[in-house]
């Protein structure tokens, strides 16, 4: 079966969907065997662990960061880690707001695949 792909500004239509699309595709570039690319994807992962920041600061960090860039896929992962490590509701809410912020109005359709996300996330549902 071929993968579903996703036009820029659009998502997966669940988190379940969005799990399996980037698993089957994560396996297939890091099988690629391209060195480049495994040591991008290990510098992102290693970028995330334990330092003078904890995992936790650094996933909200993502969010922001992520909404800003306006890269839905990112969003995703970052709304699923922030659930993950605990965050409230209203603390994504607040950062959420300071993306919206940094990047103006451009971001509100992200904004709103966020909440849409959180929606499908136990700790983070309305």
């Amino acid at each position: 079966m071929a993968a579903r792909f996703h036009t820029e500004g659009s998502m997966a239509d669940t988190l379940a969907d969005w799990n399996k699309f980037r698993a089957t595709m994560n396996e297939e570039i890091l099988g690629s065997g391209h060195l480049g690319m495994k040591r991008f994807f290990a510098l992102d992962h290693q970028c995330y662990q334990e330092g003078a920041l904890d995992s936790k600061t650094k996933e909200l960090l993502g969010l922001v960061a992520s909404c800003v860039l306006r890269c839905d896929d990112c969003i995703t992962y970052h709304i699923v880690r922030c659930a993950e490590e605990g965050w409230k509701r209203e603390e994504v809410i607040d950062a959420l707001n300071v993306a919206l912020i940094v990047g103006g109005s451009i971001t509100i359709p992200h904004v709103r695949r966020a909440f849409a996300r959180m929606q499908e996330l136990d700790g983070l549902k309305p």
